[in-house]
């Protein structure tokens, strides 16, 4: 399939989706100051007027509009749906009233196991030189117990990876926009599915979770006019988490477009449990953090993230085996350790 079939086949799912998250989101801007849902940045210790917050809402208001009028609604995406509306409950309550961190997790977990209940789980994972390994056994009454334990973790992690990234505007959406093109062009991509008509409609919820993700971004690039707040990077982190399984099992795909998130989280996760203090504690040393140290302005370190998302999935789509995937793999774990390195070393710009 060309560029101008693709543009003639799902053009109107985009346009509907980025059109109606543009004007839900510009609703917000300017509807939720009057209602009181803003941000706190003293709690922040964060010199700036409250903005409008909770932008999540809106997000996830279009992404169900859009998948109602493009999506069948089998099981799996009414698997989906369900485990969305709980996270996005419980990211609003996080963001109003601040939950515990155990209550978001729970939810977390809730959600995951909601898409197992649905069969949206992952049977095997294909390592170069390794192999395929197989989480199809042990059975208990019938029940694939690895393959729930490793989609379960899995959803909660990539759900973490996007909240711990919302730590500068513009960098979720533009993370989540270019993760879900990435996974919609791999959808629709017959070559790679036993069954085409399947995926290409898991890869109209790709699109539309791109084209939501794009249009949040243009409100959100630093200096942002609203936040999505937790409702909307965990909801993100879901909805990518989810169909990075079942659009053809792309993990390798989505660890390659997330990389340099996830390994910032695994970073900082180690880091604080290694000092004594509660890994579920935010702080201001997250690796984008560290570039705001070094002096780059937010829009820089949004490019920067978007850049190397951008070079790393795409790739991963033109990509055929999984033995060069690996190869970007380790090249990605090389640039986030020489990222981290320099960042380290180099001097604070803000403590000068």
């Amino acid at each position: 399939m060309n560029f101008v079939e693709i543009i003639m086949k799902y053009g109107a799912q985009a346009i509907f989706a980025f059109g109606l998250s543009v004007v839900f989101i510009f609703v917000a801007v300017k509807i939720f100051p009057k209602i009181g849902l803003m941000d706190r940045p003293w709690r922040y210790g964060l010199n700036r007027k409250a903005i409008p917050y909770y932008g999540g809402l809106a997000m996830f208001l279009a992404f169900i509009i859009s998948v109602f009028c493009f999506v069948d609604l089998n099981p799996q995406v009414w698997g989906l749906l369900l485990g969305a509306f709980i996270i996005v409950v419980v990211g609003f309550l996080d963001d109003y009233l601040n939950l515990s961190p155990l209550v978001r997790l729970f939810a977390q977990f809730v959600a995951a196991v909601l898409l197992v209940h649905f069969g949206i789980v992952i049977f095997s994972i294909n390592i170069p030189l390794l192999g395929v390994i197989s989480f199809s056994s042990p059975l208990v009454y019938g029940f694939a117990v690895l393959s729930a334990a490793f989609t379960i973790v899995w959803v909660m992690t990539i759900v973490n990876v996007m909240n711990f990234l919302d730590g500068v505007s513009g960098l979720n959406s533009g993370v989540a926009f270019i993760a879900g093109l990435t996974l919609f062009f791999l959808s629709i991509n017959q070559g790679l599915h036993a069954d085409p008509v399947a995926q290409a409609n898991l890869g109209v919820i790709a699109l539309i979770v791109s084209m939501v993700a794009l249009a949040f971004l243009i409100f959100d690039f630093p200096p942002a006019k609203i936040l999505m707040g937790d409702t909307g990077s965990t909801f993100l982190g879901f909805v990518l988490a989810t169909l990075a399984i079942f659009s053809g099992g792309k993990v390798a795909t989505a660890f390659l477009v997330l990389g340099i998130p996830i390994l910032d989280m695994i970073w900082v996760v180690l880091r604080r449990i290694f000092s004594g203090q509660k890994f579920w504690r935010g702080d201001l040393k997250h690796l984008h953090h560290r570039f705001l140290d070094f002096g780059l302005p937010a829009w820089g370190v949004v490019l920067i993230y978007l850049g190397v998302s951008a070079f790393f999935g795409f790739s991963a789509v033109a990509m055929a085996s999984s033995e060069q995937k690996m190869f970007m793999v380790v090249g990605l774990v090389v640039l986030m350790l020489l990222l981290a390195v320099s960042l380290v070393f180099l001097p604070n710009k803000k403590s000068e």
